[in-house]
This record gives C-alpha cells, sequence and structure tokens, in this order.
C-alpha cells in the first residue's frame, strides 16, 4: 500500500535559546534546556527509586540476615498495595455511583433486564403491538421453517458432498419462545420520498429443538439459539396501486452476535476451543446472506427488478489512512510478570464483510504503519468502521482496544484527519485520516493516481447462466467431433454439473456460491472491484467445476469498453469461450469514477457593528494604534461561525460578544489602575479588584500574544467538555475530556493544560486546572473537578475555561491558546451537556 506522510502540525519552535541544545545519536533533533532538566529529574527519580528498592536487600546480606526477611518484607508490601488498590477501588465505585447514578441504574437494568432500546433513546419506538403479532404467528413460522429445511435446506446439504447423501432432519421444532424486537426507528424525512426505512433491534433467545441424522450412528443437533442485532428493512418503491410496496428488502447493517447450544455429535462445538469456531463459522454463512452487502429481497410487484433491489449501487467509497498509534498499553511481561516489556501492535480493519490486517510492528508502543486501505460503503449513515488493535503472540494475541466510526460522520465532512482514543482499554490512541469518494458516471471525472491508489471501482451483478457442459470432456469431444456432431449428441450424459464462477482483475479474485447439478444455475449475487487503470485492466470472468476446479466457460471483459458505454453500464448475455456451442452467461457490470469531494464550506456571518469608542492613549507619543478600534478580519472571521453554530446551547455567542466587547473597549468601560502596559479584561467586570489571576489578564498591543499566534489565520483547536449537576451531592461536575487540532506552539506539539474558573468568583483560590501534557497537540486529561453549589446558583454562574500553554519561565506573552465561556443559564444543568466546543481568541490583533 501506499504510504502517507506525517501529519503532525509543526510550529515555531520555543524555548531554545543559544547553546542550549543537544544533540541526540548524531540526529538534527535538539533538545532544549528544559526537556534535558526534565530528563535529569527523571533519570535522578529512576535511580531514587532504584536505590530504595535495592538497599534493603544490600543491608540484609551486610547484617547477614536471612533471604527469607526480604521475602516477608516483599510479602508485606505487596499485601499492603493490593489492600490498598480495593479499598481505593470501592471508595471509588461509590463516589461514581453517586456521581453518575442514573447512568449506572440504567447500564444495570438494561444488562440484568435486557430493557429494550427505546427506554433509552428516544427516537426509537416501542412496538408491542408487533410483538404480539410475531407470538400469535410463531406456530406457523415454525411450519415454514421445517417445510422449507427439510424440502430445500437438506437436498442442498446431501448435494454439497458426497459423505452427506443420506443427511436427514429427523426433527424441527422452533419452541414457543418468539423473536423479539426491542425497538425500532424509522427514517422518513432522511431518505428518498419513494422509500421507508427501518431499523429493527432483535433479540431471540428460542428454545429451538432440531435433530439430524449426518450418517448412522452419527447425528447433530442444535437446542437454544440467541441472536441479536439490528436488521435494517427497506419499503421501496412506495407507488400508487396495491399492495402500495413494490418490494422489501432487509438486511443486517453489521453482523449480530450469535451463540449456540449444541447437542449430540455436534456437543464437541460447546467446548472452548471449538465454539468460536462453529459460531464464525455460521456467522460468515450469515454474513453471506444477510449483512451487507448482501440483503434478502421480496418482490412484490412484476415490475420491480430484483438485481437492482439486492445490489443497488453503493453510496460511495472511504479511503482509511492508517497512520500510527500512541500511548499503547504494553502487554509483554518478563521474569514472571515482575519486567513489563512493549507490545508487537497490528490492526484489523473491517466494513461489512471486508476485512483487512496490518503489518505487525515489533517492541513498540507508538508504532507507525502508513498503509492505505480501501472500502465500498452501502450504508451511510448506518454501516461503521470497526478497528480493534491487538499484540500478536505466540499463542494468543491480546486485546489493545477497539474504535468504531460511523461512515456516515465520513460522507458528512468529507476529510478526516484525527486522533481517536481506544475504547476497552486504559489508554491509547490511533491516528487515522479517511476520505470519501462519490460514485460518478461522468467519463472526464477520471484521475489515475501515481500512488498505486483506485481511480474507479467495478460493479458486477452475476445473474445466471444457460446450456453449460457437464465437464471438460464434453468441451473437447464436441471440439473434436464437431459442435453439432451425431456422436457428440448421442455420447451427451443426462448428468448436469455443479458450478461457480470466478471473477478476477488482475490479483483480485472473488468466488460465488455452488449451484449444484444445473445446466441453467441462477446465482443472483453482486461484486465490487476496484479500478487501477482502466485502459490495460480487464474482468476475466470463469466458469468452473467445485471438485476438480475445471474450466466449463471463459468470458473477458475489457473495462475500457464501459467508458464508451451508455451510462458506463454493460447488461446483456455474453456467449462464453472454451464452452458449449451455446452456452452463455448473462451479468451485468457498471463502472463508476471515484472522485473526491470538497468539504462544505463554512458559513462566516459579518459581525455586528461595533460603536467606536475613543481608545486610551498609550506609551507611544500619545497616540493608539491604528488596530485598537476593530478586531482583525481574520479573527473576526475564526469565531463568529462557531456562534452561529453554538448560540443555541448558551455558551460561545455570549462568550464571544462579551470578549469582543471587553477587549475593544475595556478602557472606557473599567479604567485601570495599573500601568499602560497592562490591561485588564473580563466580561461585564466580573473579576475581583484584589486578587487578579495571571490568566486574566493581558500584555499591551505588541506583546499580547506569540508572534506565530497573531500571524495565525485559522482555527486553535476544539476541547471536549462534559458538565452536569449532581443532585444528589448537590455538586457542579466538569470533566475535562480532551482536545484536538490545538495550535502547535513548536516542532514538537505543545505543552497544554486547562483552566477552569466559575465567574464570578476568579481569585488564585477559586482556580482549577488540570496536569500539563507535553508535546501534543491532541491531549487527553480526563480529569474532573467539582464545584459545591445549590442548582439554582449554578443558573446564575459561567464557566470560564481556557487552553494554555505551559512555560518553565516568565514571559511577558500571553499562554493562551483559546477559550470558551458556558453560560448556564441558557443550559439544562439538570440534564447535562457534553460535546466539543471551539476555542477562540477573541481579542487578538495583528500587530501593527
Amino acid at each position: 500500500m501506499a504510504s502517507a506522510g506525517q501529519m503532525y502540525p509543526s510550529g515555531p519552535a520555543e524555548g531554545v535559546g543559544l547553546g542550549e541544545s543537544l544533540s541526540i545519536h548524531g540526529s538534527t533533533e535538539k533538545l532544549s534546556s528544559s526537556a534535558v532538566n526534565r530528563i535529569l529529574m527523571e533519570f535522578l527519580m529512576y535511580f531514587g527509586r532504584a536505590m530504595l528498592v535495592f538497599y534493603p536487600v544490600y543491608l540484609t546480606g551486610y547484617l547477614g540476615l536471612s533471604v527469607s526477611w526480604v521475602l516477608l518484607c516483599m510479602m508485606m508490601v505487596s499485601w499492603w498495595k493490593k489492600n490498598r488498590q480495593w479499598k481505593e477501588a470501592r471508595i471509588g465505585t461509590a463516589i461514581d455511583f453517586v456521581d453518575n447514578e442514573t447512568h449506572l441504574v440504567n447500564r444495570e437494568l438494561k444488562s440484568a433486564l435486557q430493557m429494550a432500546s427505546w427506554v433509552h433513546f428516544p427516537d426509537v419506538e416501542k412496538v408491542d403491538w408487533v410483538n404480539k403479532v410475531l407470538e400469535q404467528a410463531w406456530p406457523f413460522f415454525g411450519m415454514y421453517m421445517e417445510k422449507l429445511l427439510k424440502e430445500k435446506i437438506q437436498a442442498s446439504v446431501r448435494l454439497s458432498n458426497a459423505a452427506l447423501k443420506t443427511f436427514t432432519f429427523t426433527k424441527v421444532h422452533f419452541g414457543r419462545i418468539p423473536l423479539k424486537i426491542t425497538g425500532m426507528k424509522a427514517y422518513t424525512h432522511e431518505v428518498d420520498q419513494r422509500e421507508v426505512v427501518l431499523d429493527l433491534n432483535i433479540s431471540y433467545e428460542g428454545d429451538v429443538d432440531i435433530d439430524a441424522v449426518v450418517k448412522e450412528p452419527i447425528t447433530a443437533g442444535v437446542k437454544g439459539v440467541q441472536l441479536k442485532g439490528m436488521l435494517r428493512v427497506i419499503l421501496e418503491p412506495l407507488i400508487g396501486d396495491a399492495p402500495l410496496v413494490g418490494g422489501v428488502t432487509f438486511f443486517f447493517i453489521r453482523c449480530p452476535t450469535l451463540q449456540i447450544n449444541w447437542t449430540g455429535m455436534t456437543n464437541l462445538l460447546d467446548s472452548p476451543a471449538f465454539s468460536s469456531l462453529s459460531e464464525e463459522t455460521i456467522m460468515d454463512i450469515i454474513a453471506s446472506l444477510m449483512v451487507l452487502p448482501n440483503r434478502m429481497c421480496i418482490p412484490l410487484i412484476d415490475q420491480v427488478k430484483v438485481d437492482q433491489m439486492r445490489f443497488p449501487l453503493p453510496r460511495g467509497v472511504v479511503r482509511v489512512h492508517l497512520l500510527e498509534a500512541k500511548d499503547l498499553v504494553a502487554k509483554d511481561t518478563y521474569m514472571m510478570g515482575l519486567v513489563k516489556g512493549k507490545s508487537d501492535p497490528y490492526v484489523k480493519l473491517r466494513v461489512g464483510n471486508r476485512k483487512f490486517k496490518s503489518k505487525t510492528i515489533k517492541e513498540n508502543l507508538n508504532p507507525t504503519w502508513n498503509e492505505v486501505y480501501e472500502f465500498v460503503v452501502h450504508e451511510a449513515p448506518g454501516q461503521e468502521l470497526e478497528l480493534e488493535l491487538y499484540d500478536e503472540d505466540t499463542d494468543k494475541d491480546d486485546f489493545l482496544g477497539r474504535y468504531n466510526l460511523d461512515l456516515g460522520e465520513v460522507k458528512k465532512e468529507k476529510e478526516m484527519d484525527r486522533w481517536f482514543p481506544l475504547e476497552g482499554i486504559q489508554n491509547g490512541e490511533v491516528h487515522l485520516k479517511l476520505q470519501w469518494f462519490s460514485l460518478k458516471d461522468d467519463p472526464s471525472l477520471l484521475t489515475e493516481s501515481s500512488d498505486g491508489f483506485a481511480c474507479a471501482m467495478l460493479a458486477v451483478y452475476l445473474d445466471n447462466a444457460s446450456n453449460l457442459p457437464k465437464d471438460h470432456r464434453e468441451i473437447t469431444e464436441n471440439h473434436k467431433h464437431g459442435k453439432h456432431s451425431k456422436e457428440a449428441r448421442l455420447t451427451k450424459r443426462a448428468a448436469c454439473p455443479n458450478s461457480f464462477v470466478e471473477f478476477s482483475i488482475d490479483k483480485n479474485v472473488q468466488k460465488s456460491k455452488v449451484v449444484y447439478a444445473n445446466k441453467d444455475p441462477v446465482w443472483e449475487e453482486g461484486f465490487n472491484f476496484f479500478v487501477h487503470n482502466i485502459k490495460t485492466q480487464q474482468l476475466c470472468v470463469q466458469v468452473k467445476e467445485p471438485e476438480k476446479k475445471t474450466q466449463l466457460g471463459i468470458l473477458n471483459l475489457p473495462l475500457s469498453r464501459l467508458l464508451n458505454s451508455s451510462n458506463m453500464t454493460v447488461d446483456q448475455r455474453f456467449l462464453l469461450e472454451q464452452s458449449g456451442a451455446k452456452s452463455e452467461i448473462k451479468l451485468k457490470a457498471t463502472l463508476r469514477i471515484l472522485t473526491v469531494e470538497k468539504p462544505p464550506p463554512k458559513i462566516i456571518l459579518d459581525p455586528p457593528p461595533q460603536p467606536k469608542k475613543p481608545g486610551p492613549q498609550t506609551n507611544q507619543g500619545g497616540k493608539a494604534p491604528e488596530s485598537t478600534p476593530a478586531l482583525s478580519s481574520n479573527a473576526a472571521q475564526a469565531s463568529f461561525p462557531t456562534q452561529a453554530a453554538d448560540s443555541q446551547n448558551g455558551y460561545s455567542a455570549d462568550y464571544s460578544t462579551q470578549r469582543r466587547g471587553s477587549f475593544l473597549a475595556s478602557e472606557t468601560w473599567h479604567p485601570s489602575p495599573s500601568p499602560s502596559n497592562i490591561r485588564r479584561f473580563d466580561s461585564h467586570s466580573l473579576l475581583s479588584e484584589n486578587s487578579i489571576a495571571s490568566s486574566r489578564f493581558d500584555l499591551s498591543e505588541g506583546a499580547s500574544y506569540p508572534e506565530a499566534i497573531r500571524n495565525h489565520q485559522g482555527s486553535f483547536g476544539e476541547i471536549h467538555l462534559t458538565v452536569r449537576y449532581a443532585t444528589l451531592r448537590k455538586k457542579l461536575i466538569v470533566l475535562v475530556d480532551s482536545c484536538r487540532n490545538l495550535f502547535s506552539c513548536s516542532e514538537n506539539g505543545t505543552d497544554s493544560y486547562v483552566r477552569l474558573y466559575l465567574l464570578p468568583d476568579q481569585s488564585w483560590r477559586h482556580r482549577k486546572k488540570t496536569h500539563v501534557k507535553k508535546r501534543t497537540v491532541d491531549p487527553v486529561f480526563n480529569e474532573k473537578f467539582e464545584f459545591d453549589l445549590e442548582l439554582e446558583d449554578v443558573k446564575n454562574r459561567k464557566l470560564d475555561v481556557a487552553v494554555k500553554n505551559n512555560k518553565m519561565f516568565y514571559t511577558r506573552e500571553r499562554k493562551d491558546i483559546g477559550m470558551v465561556m458556558i453560560d448556564f443559564s441558557r443550559l439544562d444543568i439538570a440534564k447535562g451537556i457534553t460535546q466539543w466546543f471551539e476555542l477562540t481568541l477573541p481579542g487578538l490583533k495583528k500587530s501593527s
């Protein structure tokens, strides 16, 4: 795969003085004096801990004491640590329960009582009437399934293998417990007007009892099945005649979960060694039938084409750049777990039934892959990119985290380049770049990539074949004696061939299902291929016999032919080569060009006119600089879209307006007794006069911000906050989760922390701040802060949040990277809020 470039933003280096740099192993990377001090401190702390551990051992040997004393002390210390951890865990669980009582109760009830999804999601409806219909119709469904298994499935199993010729279902009973629908969500406004889309959350815990005889005396059976998943049902097209719906399509967007209780000889499959294998095999069968891109279709009128229902063109293509990961958990240990090593991480990626596995990076907690994968997307929103990280081991690979991303977000944003936090693990992040490609039928948009990426997509619908020869010998005899030879007709056998179709474009090979004992097989399957060079590549179609892999017919279709076809589509019967005299195959091939769409432009609102006020005199000849009366256009454009988008939530618009006004006219509204080179600003002068925090005052015009920030034209980043009120404890809880895409203050990123004030309290003792996260533009804090307040008092407060750049030494430049003001009077704080907030610097001015 093609490699991707480094995605880190770069900025000017800071804190590196003359003669204070250090080269590491001959590289060009430089270390500042602060970094050298930090490394020395870490080394001294490590040396001190080592002395603390090994000095008692040395003292024991020096005094001639027994080693048993050392072992006893180690056991006592281990017991104390375990006991301490157990107590802290109990206390932490109790505190977490008090803070998140509603969430924890709902989660426990959901897991213990199997509560329906409509309890948790207001847009999911409770459908008791459907469950009553299913309960009433379940016995008849069992009768239908018994006929299906005995008449069709049993015959297919017997034909699939010579050893299964006596396979027989002896008992088929689907029990009394019907399938349940725990919730249903209907889409009407988000889809086409001629269709209705339903998402059904199904849950089946049935008392199924099925017995079969494989071959005397070998028996097999199933007694109990659990199946859970989300089934999407599409009613299309809506028509003006009875039955009002042209057809019904249903499928699983993601693979459902399955548990089976085996009986008979297959009871061996219940053992841990085989249970996952057996269930995974059955899930692959279900995926081949009912998991995207495969669909089950029931046409209700003759005018509906089954191929368009079962295999519509995909929504688009997503290109995933797997770049790197960081802060992964170390799973490898040495010396019986006493010494922690690193991990050998690799990644599994999956969209629908298409799966990839990355290369393994040996002994690295911050691996770099730079690999690219392409996926066809059939439903967006709906389908997800499923990403899992593992540590490769000789016995069993250790889990390192997962992340699921709805591809509807990629379709909406067109391009994403982010760090995603891994779930199900203590820490770890993965860096992905995702691009959305639309499918167009305009040949002029064709642009072949020099990096080996796909430039087009080919969708093939395999319908059927006719007059296939029995085997390769019959083809040879026909060619030897002539196509219409009397001898060939007399020697022709009545048996029909087993056949499947193999499609290939270069090294990409896909196979259809096998149709048994039929010279006119019907497959009705769809396939998708990525195309890299339309002029030279061709689709190779081979009809084969499954037992001997012999060819029954060949077809070569150049892809350049599709460029000149109507709608870039070919739908016809093709005469097979090296086959029977009248052997044909019917298929439909559609070519689509991959086109990059630019992200939708952000709407920039013009700022409201600000009244011009006389500015204060400065130390430059008694004249105020020209930039004082108004903000720069870039600063206004950077902050106002956020106000327009988030004003309903009650935070950014009011904050930016207040900040802007106080920046522009703070000298007029609130004269400051401080020297002229320092000016205070705040929202409606809520700052107390006797305690001014360093984050609440700014320096004068030329040195208020670092030059890099003053010259920055784009966004300063975003911060993810969770704010809620714990009613029982009467506390306001603020969770500072993380930031993303922060302004990079140096080549290695930014040493950032978050400062909080609950206005109007702005003294030093009321200030709260997180720990410093070094050398990253996507810091993850996960820190919680509490304020003791009554609910009514909270509604009259505002939360002032600032992301700052940590500096080792005093400087006259401001530390702010971005700010957010949240007005609780405009929020339902009892319900809480969790979202990303745009960081702004409303008082930023260009240097004169």
